[in-house]
């Protein structure tokens, strides 16, 4: 009388170690996907953060302008990719020279401390940091300049080159963040700042 062997060949087995082989792979390349992502995320999370915490500290610096120790006006320069102006960035006390610049992809801050009698501003000393990086802006300007009639007077405002200098009252900082670039997915910071010494209805 035969028997059968109950069991399975080596062909079974061999197949079945391959698909589940197969499919432990794919887990974990779903698994690698799943964590770049997130990743990635936390790291847009982290640059955007950062960004937006450096632009209420520019904003801040901005509102509290004031003429500087050499008795230059609180704006030097008022252009559409950078801006130079004077206040107590750092509450000692004395009025540095304060400059936001696009460079590339990044905007960066210089800070001059005043030295020396009479009071002057070296360049040589100027100390910079980068406040954001991924910057895509593009051809879009960073800061937007408006005079006291805005936003009554549509017409003048934002101010043209010429009169930025003399009419500025308030001003608008717009950045748009990406870390990937050619994504139109930009996170957009924006903030609106009275500028109090240039105020004329005090």
């Amino acid at each position: 009388m035969k028997t059968k062997n109950k069991g399975f060949t080596l062909v079974e087995v061999l197949i079945v170690a391959s698909i589940t082989v197969v499919l432990g792979l794919a887990i974990l390349g779903l698994q690698y996907i799943i964590s770049q992502n997130q990743v990635e995320v936390w790291r847009n999370y982290l640059s955007v953060d950062e960004a937006n915490s450096n632009i209420s500290t520019m904003a801040r610096e901005l509102r509290n302008a004031k003429t500087a120790e050499n008795g230059a006006y609180a704006l030097e320069r008022a252009a559409d990719s950078e801006l130079i102006f004077y206040s107590d960035y750092n509450y000692d006390g004395r009025v540095d020279r304060i400059r936001y610049t696009l460079s590339g992809n990044s905007l960066i801050k210089g800070v001059i401390e005043p030295t020396g009698f009479p009071v002057n501003y070296p360049s040589q000393n100027e100390k910079i940091k980068v406040v954001a990086e991924n910057v895509r802006n593009g051809t879009t300007p960073i800061f937007y300049y408006y005079n006291e009639n805005w936003p009554q007077d549509t017409t003048n405002n934002p101010l043209n080159t010429p009169t930025r200098l003399s009419d500025t009252k308030l001003m608008r900082l717009y950045l748009e963040i990406n870390p990937k670039e050619n994504n139109n997915r930009n996170y957009i910071l924006e903030t609106y700042i009275q500028i109090r010494s240039l105020k004329e209805n005090l």
